[in-house]
């Protein structure tokens, strides 16, 4: 049997191992594949079982690759597949669901400390000489905030919404979520469930952590910006087509909203001529929430936990049902 991973760097750039892979047969590793339709097509070659990431799959690599018969998606978000697709063509389609939770909790708050305390800038203040030469014992050179007391809004409150809200809480932060279900059992003085103008209106951080549908694109507008709080925060660490970058940008240029802290943008790796690059107080990552090693090894062992099940006839985790 063939096994072909189209673009393994991210996952693995060679801190962990394909050995649990490569057991179920031939294993060919790309760390990049080029996207287009007939680079894909040749790297597939006669392939049962494809890995992709990032590589897309579309209906007409799929048609035209007629030995796959399994595609584990390296990734919980599959939008990459087209799944109507394979599952026409007898396909089964997996992906990692839970890998990062624990991972991009962590990361959220990184973004949220790095915009209270500005620790880098601080940091490089001192090595510039700035500390050295001050009358005084201490300095800051923007404004310091402290979370406590103050509202953070959670709009998706899945694993990844509820492990940030359990952080929140420690740092004595209340909670305002929204999802399309109200979770009752986690319902508290200091957690609640709520609308999304109330959100809006009422959360000193607003955090997404919710997946892209036509319903949540473009979530952070010009609208939704409107009804916050001036000098509220946001926090992207789902999937950059929730915001619209210009409107945010706008928000931020004009002092409507004092941060924002992006791990993920709309075009991926962002355009350079991203209007963001430019905007005040906005701190931008490349997509790094997910890549602890301790994260990206769960991700492997999901990923050959999938790949066994599909084998022995008990799939998990599959998509297109």
């Amino acid at each position: 049997m063939k096994i072909v991973v189209l673009d393994g760097y991210t996952l693995n750039p060679g801190d962990l191992s394909w050995r649990d892979v490569e057991k179920f047969g031939e294993l060919t590793v790309y760390d990049r594949t080029e996207k287009e339709t007939d680079a894909i097509i040749k790297a597939i070659d006669t392939a049962e079982i494809i890995f992709t990431n990032k590589t897309p799959l579309t209906e007409e690599v799929l048609r035209q690759a007629p030995s796959v018969k399994y595609i584990g998606v390296l990734a919980t978000g599959y939008n990459v597949v087209d799944t109507i697709a394979a599952k026409e063509l007898g396909i089964t389609v997996t992906n990692i669901p839970t890998y990062g939770t624990t991972a991009v909790a962590q990361f959220t708050f990184a973004l949220i400390l790095e915009l209270c305390h500005h620790v880098g800038d601080h940091s490089q203040a001192v090595k510039n000489g700035e500390w050295s030469k001050c009358p005084d014992f201490c300095f800051w050179n923007t404004p310091l905030i402290e979370l406590a007391g103050k509202t953070m809004g959670i709009i998706g409150f899945g694993r990844i919404g509820q492990a940030t809200a359990k952080v929140a809480m420690a740092f004595g932060l209340n909670i305002l979520y929204h999802d399309v279900n109200k979770i009752s059992e986690l319902d508290a003085t200091n957690c609640q469930y709520t609308d999304l103008d109330n959100l809006f209106a009422n959360s000193d951080i607003v955090s997404l952590h919710c997946p892209l549908f036509e319903s949540t694109k473009g979530i952070i507008n010009k609208e939704n910006i409107a009804k916050m709080k001036d000098g509220a925060m946001v926090i992207n660490t789902s999937r950059g087509p929730l915001v619209v970058e210009k409107d945010l940008a706008d928000a931020l240029n004009s002092g409507k909203l004092a941060g924002a802290a992006l791990d993920v943008v709309s075009t991926e790796p962002i355009d350079s001529g991203n209007e963001l690059l430019k905007a005040k107080n906005c701190l931008i990552t490349p997509h790094i929430a997910w890549a602890p090693k301790e994260s990206r090894s769960r991700l492997m062992n999901t990923a050959v936990e999938n790949l066994n099940a599909f084998l022995k006839g008990t799939p998990q985790n599959v998509v297109n049902r």
